[in-house]
């Protein structure tokens, strides 16, 4: 990949702020991944992938509902207002949501047991950029691919860990990470195809404790990413510059999402991933899902294209280096409240 002059996080960093946060679900995930909201319903979903599960709670209060899936899941998409396309270890697969069947759509990886899927994004356009990466984290083993009508075509290959999908706005840019690498991305796009019309760049370097993981652009354009291992979300401008950082009260903070009728409150997730219990006992709220008010708004996201045909990017190939309806259980939980920085 192409490799421009970078920021990094080494230049100098704003003050990290402390604002009004609640816990949304106490219930704690191995790995929480995934988060999205289905604004006609104003509810919150969101996986955790080692435990094969996939959250779904109404925003406004009520019961926090566990589905359990027979497969590791990690993104979801909105299909229409009955259907969701979820992204699992074997490939993308509908989902009804009132009864939850399950049919498969398409394959991705399914023939390589050592892979599994990780981040995902719907690009404005109606591509979802989804992702693959070794369960083990193996060198260069992961690979963002584009799915649009009906057919997954790998856009970056080689990527460690990929991360921090997301999307100007307009949907002339994309962005991802190389988490292993500390690399952050950006990416020039056909707005109307979610497709890469140029090599993607080097938009930032991380340097530090933790490493970027999933991301989320606001409705002015900034990345909202989440620091794993720096239980904090830091903001990029499109040029790369880091200009806000937001504690987070897990230090495994995985992803953020918009959230609530006006899209003003940031949903996050996290994760007590290889976590002893050392490290649990120091990090009281970890694997916890969170909503903190941060300030900016954000935007929905746009519902996946499923059907017709389209072509192949003449860039895909060339823009790296050689490198059965699940059971469902109801929990009780009660409308969040706004806390200050410590839950």
């Amino acid at each position: 990949m192409t490799t421009t002059s970078a920021q990094t996080s080494l230049a100098t960093e704003p003050a990290l702020e402390m604002l009004p946060v609640a816990v949304l679900c106490e219930e704690r995930c191995h790995l929480g991944e995934g988060p999205s909201y289905d604004a006609a319903r104003d509810t919150a979903w969101w996986f955790d992938i080692l435990e094969r599960r996939l959250y779904e709670v109404p925003l406004a209060g009520g019961r926090v509902t566990v589905h359990d899936l027979p497969f590791m899941a990690s993104a979801l998409a909105m299909v229409d207002d009955r259907r969701q396309l979820l992204l699992t270890e074997t490939g993308l697969v509908l989902r009804d949501i009132a009864g939850g069947r399950l049919e498969p759509v398409t394959e991705v990886e399914a023939d390589n047991p050592g892979t599994r899927s990780n981040d995902g994004r719907v690009h404005p356009s109606g591509t979802f950029w989804i992702s693959t990466m070794g369960r083990h984290a193996e060198r260069e083993g992961g690979t963002i691919y584009a799915y649009r009508d009906g057919a997954a075509v790998p856009l970056f290959p080689g990527i460690t860990i990929p991360n921090a999908i997301c999307f100007s706005p307009d949907g002339a840019f994309g962005y991802f990470a190389d988490t292993a690498a500390d690399r952050l991305y950006r990416v020039r796009l056909d707005p109307t195809t979610g497709l890469p019309l140029e090599p993607p760049s080097v938009l930032r370097l991380h340097a530090g404790a933790g490493g970027f993981d999933g991301a989320v652009t606001d409705a002015e354009g900034l990345v909202w990413c989440a620091i794993w291992g720096g239980a904090r979300l830091e903001a990029y401008t499109p040029e790369g510059e880091h200009v806000r950082s937001v504690t987070v009260p897990a230090r495994q903070v995985s992803c953020p999402v918009f959230v609530g009728p006006d899209f003003d409150r940031v949903l996050v997730t996290s994760a007590f991933e290889n976590m002893d219990e050392v490290a649990r006992a120091a990090d009281p709220h970890h694997g916890k899902t969170f909503l903190l008010d941060i300030g900016v708004r954000g935007r929905a996201e746009p519902r996946v294209r499923m059907g017709g045909a389209w072509t192949r990017s003449p860039h895909a190939a060339d823009l790296h280096p050689a490198v059965p309806p699940a059971k469902k259980t109801a929990r009780e939980t009660r409308p969040p409240k706004p806390q200050g920085s410590s839950t």
